[in-house]
């Protein structure tokens, strides 16, 4: 790894630490975040892999990482060179729920995508809503089923955090949410 890449990594790294404390447990937009954060238990792991069968196998090789570590109870997998895209990105997302599949994961592991222009179906690219799955760096979040599923059990409602989360982030607005999400990108500078 040379210098200028391991630099990448790291403000990568900040930026995504400073996006979910600030954002994603800040927010509250997941009520099981903090508690990880807080017991350090959350791998973060970036690739400089720009094709997409590199990019598939270091998805394999961290669910074997995940496998091999019952310590760490989640991964994010950021990516610093590939994916600026978002629809190119979701053809990612396609694949990596089929490799989970293939190599027999399913109802072990699941994924979550985040994305700096991450825009959910039907909704217009400016709305605020979309800022509850928009991060400094295209990123997949890889999830223990059994402990997603635990947390669920010990939620009342947890049906109703999606629209929770939709509504804060139309009360902040969009505006406010770019300035949280700038400053966790330039969290280090």
């Amino acid at each position: 790894m040379t210098v200028q890449t391991e630099q990448v990594s790291k403000n990568a790294i900040s930026a995504t630490q400073a996006w979910v404390q600030s954002v994603v447990v800040g927010l509250n937009f997941c009520p099981f975040a903090a508690k990880e954060v807080a017991s350090q238990r959350i791998r973060y792991q970036t690739s400089e892999v720009q094709s997409l069968q590199s990019t598939l196998e270091t998805v394999a090789a961290e669910l074997e990482e995940l496998d091999q570590h019952s310590e760490i109870e989640t991964t994010l997998l950021i990516f610093t060179k590939a994916f600026a895209e978002f629809y190119p990105f979701l053809d990612l997302l396609d694949l990596a729920n089929q490799l989970i599949g293939d190599q027999g994961y399913e109802g072990i592991y699941q994924l979550a995508s985040f994305h700096p222009n991450y825009c959910f179906a039907d909704v217009q690219r400016d709305d605020p809503s979309n800022y509850t799955n928009r991060s400094p760096f295209p990123m997949l979040h890889i999830i223990r089923e059994e402990s997603l599923e635990r947390a669920l059990d010990k939620t009342a409602n947890p049906e109703k955090i999606p629209e929770r989360n939709i509504q804060l982030a139309r009360q902040l607005g969009t505006k406010k949410l770019q300035q949280l999400l700038n400053k966790c990108i330039h969290s280090d500078n």
